[in-house]
């Protein structure tokens, strides 16, 4: 199943929401999602009852499936509260691999994410990057991450 070298990391600029993919974000294991690109989600796909009910803990990965059949939505749960909490680069990396082995499990290859664990939740991008590397570095599969820009 691993296969070394085959990792894709793209950075792009864009809306994170045009991709026809899986998408990922970070959010509280409280789901209130209040905040920033995670109140988009909210909006777009709902189901907040159906996301607690799989009671995923601190570095975990909640999952609503899309209507397309080869998309997930997928919900790295990085700390506990949505206010008054940060993550840390461990639950970030715990959250991805719980990601990671569901896309392995249901074969899927591609997924996007804004510059997770970045802006609200401050972790350094730079390091954010290095983890992204670790955790999918072995793997055949594709990430790419948009960069938010402001509309003009």
């Amino acid at each position: 199943m691993a296969r070394k070298g085959f990792f894709n990391l793209r950075i792009v600029s864009g809306d994170l929401f045009t991709a026809d993919c899986s998408l990922a974000h970070c959010v509280a294991a409280d789901f209130r999602m209040g905040m920033g690109i995670a109140v988009k989600f909210k909006e777009m796909f709902g189901q907040v009852d159906y996301l607690k009910s799989q009671n995923i803990g601190v570095g975990g990965c909640a999952v609503l499936k899309a209507t397309n059949p080869d998309r997930y939505i997928y919900y790295l749960v990085t700390k506990d509260k949505s206010s008054g909490s940060y993550p840390t680069y461990d639950t970030l990396k715990n959250a991805l691999t719980a990601m990671r082995n569901h896309m392995l499990a249901n074969n899927i290859k591609y997924v996007a994410m804004p510059q997770i664990g970045c802006g609200l939740d401050r972790l350094e991008w730079n390091r954010v990057i290095t983890t992204l590397h670790y955790v999918f570095g072995d793997y055949d599969l594709d990430v790419t991450v948009y960069k938010f820009t402001p509309p003009k």
